[in-house]
């Protein structure tokens, strides 16, 4: 059994720039894959970014790449998103998952465990 809680979310202009973090509870954090998945008002969740149980892979939704990175301190059982140049389109609740797997899927039915989410605001 694995608990999430993220933190860091909040309302910024776009533009500017939040840390989201997700401590993990449990011994066995580097067994998982993580993913950071995102859902607006009325709209399906969806695929953000995810990380090998190693850090040293991740996969970037195509709307974000350039402008968040993922990454995980295994030692810390933490996982961070930082997103920069944030865009109003960016508004959602951000949830980390985690993936009893090596590498991270993006399909959200993949992962095993969630977190309670964190909402992130971007003002035009």
């Amino acid at each position: 059994q694995v608990q999430l809680v993220e933190s860091g979310g909040g309302l910024v202009q776009a533009g500017g720039s939040l840390r989201l973090s997700c401590a993990a509870s449990g011994h066995t954090f580097s067994s998982y894959a993580m993913g950071w998945f995102r859902q607006a008002p009325g709209k399906e969740r969806e695929f953000v970014v995810g990380i090998s149980r190693s850090g040293a892979s991740t996969d970037y939704a195509d709307s974000v790449k350039g402008r968040f990175t993922m990454s995980r301190d295994n030692a810390k059982n933490t996982v961070y998103l930082q997103m920069k140049s944030l865009k109003p389109e960016d508004t959602a609740v951000y949830y980390c998952a985690a993936d009893q797997r090596i590498w991270p899927r993006r399909e959200a039915t993949e992962y095993d465990y969630w977190g309670q989410g964190t909402q992130v605001t971007v003002s035009s």
